[in-house]
């Protein structure tokens, strides 16, 4: 006999309440863990400034607690060595370290050990934790933010969000702006064109979509508007579900000009006209050029009337300018390639996917 309306129904909430009760089981573990690892660190640094207990101390310690939990990897050498070494890092910022329950209990132990790895002072540290609880990094793309210094890009777009958006709204666009955006996912050529970028971009959207931040969705390229007997196409569109606005994103190959911004104002108006609905906040432009001269922005946004922000992007697998040139071609590749092997094509083995 097939299940009620009313029992699926029943069943899906019951589902759901359940995952819930495991995700709350599996924070409150994590916490009850990284408190225990708090106070171990806190034990170690204390008695090996008093006691005097050298390095042998530790790897006798990992002895007898593993001897009495076999198989807990949290208690090897160099894990005790990552808990002292907690505990020593966040002492530099008293006001975190009196509380740390409140502050550094909410994400994974080995996420922290990335932070403590790659990060140097307590500000950065702290910035990479409460964004891994906001946004539920993985260990990975916690590794990945670092190593781009998202830290230090967010927020330093120059916008106008100060004149064109209400306080809380221009707040929180330009928190999510960064300068230079870091597409060291695309491989392409130092004289790439705006439709290679842009068809690269959108080949890796993932990564892309990463690199933008939490909450931009991806709408469609090239997308067509019509204004009077005229039609225009706009580069990327994005709707953003935390600003509750669409995102226009303009894509220039070339240094900053002033009339980007008057053609992006346009754009932005002719979105609201047509596309943007009611409980929808204005439409926001983002222009990313190959590089800006920040005085010569700062006056083309002043008097701009639609919010938009400009920022840079770099690409990180271009050539050095040392190695152009000096590489061989891949025609040349070919043709050795072919000599080594009679004159047959050459078949290289292992050539999976870059990553």
């Amino acid at each position: 006999m097939g299940a009620s309306p009313e029992y699926r129904q029943w069943l899906a909430d019951l589902k759901g309440r359940y995952r819930q009760v495991q995700l709350k089981a599996a924070v409150a573990v994590n916490s009850t863990v990284l408190e225990f690892y708090w106070d171990l660190g806190v034990d170690i640094v204390a008695r090996q400034s008093t006691m005097a207990w050298g390095q042998g101390f530790l790897a006798q310690l990992s002895a007898d607690l593993m001897a009495e939990f076999p198989g807990v990897a949290g208690f090897s050498k160099r894990n005790l060595e990552q808990m002292r070494r907690w505990v020593t890092f966040w002492s530099r910022a008293p006001q975190i370290a009196k509380q740390p329950a409140s502050q550094l209990m909410s994400i994974p132990w080995w996420h922290h050990v990335v932070i403590l790895t790659k990060c140097r002072e307590p500000d950065e540290a702290l910035y990479y934790v409460q964004q891994t609880q906001a946004h539920g990094w993985s260990r990975s793309v916690l590794t990945h933010q670092i190593e781009s210094g998202l830290w230090q890009r967010e927020g330093r777009a120059i916008t106008n969000f100060a004149n064109t958006l209400p306080t809380p709204q221009s707040d929180l666009a330009r928190q999510l702006l960064k300068d230079p955006y870091v597409f060291d996912f695309l491989s392409l050529t130092p004289e790439h064109t705006e439709r290679e970028l842009e068809t690269a971009l959108i080949e890796h959207v993932t990564q892309f979509l990463l690199e933008l931040g939490a909450g931009f969705a991806y709408l469609g390229r090239q997308v067509p508007l019509q204004v009077g007997e005229r039609d225009f196409l706009l580069d990327l569109l994005f709707y953003h579900v935390r600003l509750h606005c669409y995102v226009v994103v303009e894509l220039k190959t070339v240094d900053f000009e002033p009339e980007f911004a008057g053609k992006l104002n346009f754009y932005l108006k002719a979105v609201d006209a047509q596309m943007r609905q009611d409980g929808d906040a204005p439409t926001i432009g983002l222009l990313l050029c190959k590089s800006k001269d920040r005085l010569v922005a700062e006056y083309a946004l002043s008097d701009i009337q639609k919010p938009m922000g400009l920022s840079t992007y770099t690409l990180s697998h271009t050539l050095p300018e040392a190695l152009r040139g000096k590489l061989p071609s891949i025609e040349q590749l070919e043709r050795e390639l072919g000599r080594g092997d009679g004159g047959e094509s050459a078949d290289v083995g292992g050539g999976g996917d870059e990553c």
